[in-house]
């Protein structure tokens, strides 16, 4: 069966009773229109407004009513222990890398280059696959990675100018 489009996004505690569930990563779960599939198999689309980030326990709102779940699905991780952990925060928020905080442990998408630093810092580094929820920007904003800083505009000796992005030293 193929379900009508779904237009708006319920957010968890705003709604009751759905018809499926649907399981998206975390880069999943930023997205606009795209094509989903249930864990039950019904395809429907997701055609949002906006680019949204979407939570776990969120609900997309089919024309009908009707509601799909989502829910965060596994994926590769990498789990992070140490005697330190708000250093090890620190550190991995100043590469700007999405994280889930937790009193015992940091989780992060495997990132080889990541993980190198944290193992010279000094942390105990481990594969995992579980849901990946990690905080949400600051301001209420949500995703914290792909940000903008604005554009500088400069000009050439040729005569015409162009826009480039922020970039960071790091």
């Amino acid at each position: 069966m193929t379900l009508p489009n779904a237009y708006m996004l319920r957010k968890k505690g705003d709604w009751s009773d759905s018809i499926g569930k649907v399981a998206l990563t975390y880069e999943e779960r930023f997205l606009r229109r795209k094509m989903l599939r249930t864990v039950q198999g019904d395809r429907f689309l997701v055609d949002l407004q906006q680019t949204t980030s979407v939570g776990d326990g969120d609900a997309f709102e089919l024309q009908d009513g009707r509601r799909i779940e989502v829910n965060a699905a596994d994926e590769n991780l990498l789990q992070i222990t140490g005697d330190n952990l708000p250093r090890l925060a620190w550190h991995i928020g100043n590469r700007h890398t999405p994280c889930q905080i937790e009193a015992a442990r940091l989780l992060i998408q495997r990132d080889h280059v990541i993980e190198a630093m944290l193992h010279h810092l000094g942390a105990t580094v481990s594969e995992v696959s579980e849901p990946f929820l990690p905080e949400g920007g600051a301001y209420g904003h949500g995703r914290t990675h792909s940000h903008e800083h604005g554009a500088t505009l400069h000009s050439h000796e040729n005569g015409h100018a162009h826009s480039h992005g922020h970039e960071h030293d790091h």
